[in-house]
């Protein structure tokens, strides 16, 4: 039954990529109500999330951001029928790029290095990867997580790799191959600020409560010469369209202190979050991992 069942909700996902963007938003807003009612688990852990964060905001606008989340994180999986299946041309003309998109490409083609783009859990962040393939002419890698459900993976695999020049690499396998696409010229799409354990971690401030951050993204830049370049995505209201913003390299990142430059990237994110607060993935447990002698927060 459960077979079935994802089998016609993919099928249902399929028909939506006819219909225009402000009505999937329009379907979403009302989808993500429902969703906030029904996901408690997930509504749990955000709560929490802007507890921690947010500590000095009322209970009530608490609520009141997560239930906006829950709509655009709605409205962000059901643009994916667009994504994965709607033409090349009518994604790319639902694509506002801001910023310095041909950095990349400058930087290989005049100094021969790489590019990292450091892409935060913004629920559009799928957007920012077909900008990337879409709208210029940089090759990218990308790590994944596979999933459970060979027909999702599928999916999911065919989504990221249908535009441009792409790879991606499971994240269970070794990174010699992400390393080897690098050292080709392959600009590397990395997701920095989830919580995948104390392996190769710091515990650094996030919001003013320590988080288990990635070093990786330091040393990885550091030991191949990497330019750092944020990239952040955005759902426009009303279905509009997506913005992707391609910011300025990071000033002084990497540096020698891994664990200074987690942090460093800790405090940008922050910096981006408030701009649009709604739209950063808060049902993400980014503080599962905790210090040693420290209880668990959810």
């Amino acid at each position: 039954m459960k077979e079935i069942g994802l089998r016609l909700a993919l099928g249902l996902l399929w028909l939506l990529h006819w219909l225009p963007l402000p009505w999937l938003a329009a379907l979403a807003h009302r989808l993500g109500g429902l969703l906030y009612r029904v996901a408690g688990s997930r509504r749990k852990v955000g709560l929490r999330n802007l507890a921690l964060c947010f500590p000095d905001m009322p209970p009530a606008e608490r609520e009141t951001l997560l239930k906006q989340h829950f709509r655009w994180l709605t409205q962000s999986l059901l643009d994916r029928a667009v994504l994965w299946w709607a033409s090349p041309e009518r994604i790319r003309s639902l694509i506002q790029v801001e910023g310095d998109i041909e950095l990349a490409e400058r930087v290989y083609q005049t100094e021969g290095r790489a590019t990292m783009w450091l892409c935060p859990h913004f629920v559009g962040l799928d957007v920012a990867g077909a900008a990337i393939l879409l709208c210029q002419a940089r090759p990218g890698a990308s790590i994944y997580q596979a999933q459970s459900h060979p027909l999702m993976d599928k999916l999911m695999k065919r989504g990221r790799l249908r535009f441009g020049d792409a790879q991606i690499f499971p994240r269970s396998d070794s990174v010699k191959p992400l390393l080897r696409a690098i050292k080709e010229g392959r600009g590397f799409f990395n997701l920095p600020d989830m919580d995948f354990g104390s392996k190769d971690a710091a515990f650094v401030p996030f919001f003013g409560v320590p988080a288990a951050t990635l070093l990786a993204p330091s040393r990885m830049a550091r030991m191949l010469n990497m330019v750092v370049q944020p990239v952040i995505t955005e759902l426009l209201p009303s279905g509009q369209g997506w913005r992707v913003r391609f910011l300025p390299a990071l000033h002084d990142f990497p540096t020698s202190d891994a664990e200074a430059d987690a942090a460093h990237m800790n405090r940008f994110i922050e910096h981006e979050i408030l701009k649009q607060p709604a739209q950063y993935l808060w049902v993400h447990r980014r503080f599962k991992t905790r210090p040693p002698g420290q209880s668990r927060f959810y």
